[in-house]
């Protein structure tokens, strides 16, 4: 890959992370009002219609039916069991411990990946995720409250992260012979229908839940959901899911950041000093060694006499 599309899909991660991010801050004000499924289904329809519509605009068509059984599990998966959880989870515990448990994901995602996709791990892979996860910890430690936790959510936010990696491991394949565009387009589409049994909740909601709520739902929906999975794809297509997985854990540290400057929530030092080392960790999994020139020998001639000889 040239430095021209390696800064493009470096760019496409960072839009894609902030996003990400993002969608924390717009949960905790939708997730007052919307049932963990209703959310979940209000938010792939609405990235549904806005993926569709795009790519009728652009004529995208079917994905090749060499992407259909990836973008089928991954929509499955990632963007319906994920999403419905791990709404269900943070409503049984608290911010810190849902942190926690779901960034257990890009080590699944590292792990799945070399397994079953080859994917190579490399020290400086391997280093910069340990340090993204002991920023995650800290942070988790930092934001965890007493007897904010259940059993029942540490297990639904584990099975969130179970099933963000299999998706994601999933998805990489299918990025091969299909468009990123495409495979968002139908994972989100598949997610929605896997979904639709929360259909009646979601107009029950809809009907009683105000306004602010049910904006932050279509948010959820077009920019974290649709544009975000589709940089995503982009990004993912042009390296391992290894890599693409240790570049979500720089998440939590802009989920603190968006938390103080839009919720006024003050983070402690501790919190911080988390933030920071997710940070670190991101740029050490991102970071390639420097390449050194290469030694050429020296070419003597018949009867000459190199400086080591003399």
């Amino acid at each position: 890959m040239n430095a021209s599309a390696s800064r493009l899909a470096a760019g496409a991660a960072t839009v894609t992370v902030v996003l990400w991010a993002s969608a924390f801050v717009s949960i905790r004000s939708a997730g007052a009002a919307y049932a963990p499924g209703a959310l979940a289904l209000g938010r792939l329809l609405a990235g549904a219609l806005t993926l569709g519509a795009i790519c009728l605009v652009r004529r995208e068509g079917l994905p090749p039916r060499s992407a259909w059984r990836g973008t089928a599990i991954s929509g499955v998966l990632w963007f319906g069991v994920y999403m419905v959880v791990l709404n269900w989870g943070e409503r049984q515990v608290d911010a810190g411990t849902a942190a926690l448990v779901v960034n257990i994901g890009p080590v699944l995602i590292a792990l799945l990946g070399s397994r079953l996709l080859g994917d190579a791990m490399p020290p400086r892979l391997l280093a910069g995720m340990a340090v993204s996860f002991a920023g995650a910890v800290t942070v988790g430690l930092s934001m965890s409250g007493d007897g904010g936790s259940s059993v029942l959510g540490v297990v639904l936010c584990l099975l969130a992260a179970m099933a963000y990696a299999a998706g994601v491991v999933a998805q990489k394949p299918a990025l091969g012979s299909a468009s990123p565009l495409q495979v968002t387009t139908w994972g989100c589409l598949v997610g929605a229908l896997t979904c639709l049994p929360f259909a009646g909740q979601l107009v029950r909601d809809a009907a009683h839940a105000p306004v602010s709520a049910t904006l932050n739902m279509l948010y959820l929906g077009v920019f974290p959901t649709a544009l975000a999975f589709t940089t995503w794809a982009y990004a993912l297509a042009r390296t391992t899911a290894s890599r693409m997985g240790a570049t979500t854990y720089a998440v939590p540290a802009l989920v603190v950041l968006m938390s103080w400057l839009f919720l006024g929530e003050v983070p402690g030092l501790l919190t911080l000093a988390g933030g920071v080392l997710c940070l670190a960790g991101v740029a050490v999994s991102r970071s390639r060694p420097r390449r050194t020139a290469p030694v050429t020998a020296a070419t003597t001639k018949p009867g000459q006499v190199t400086p080591a000889e003399s």
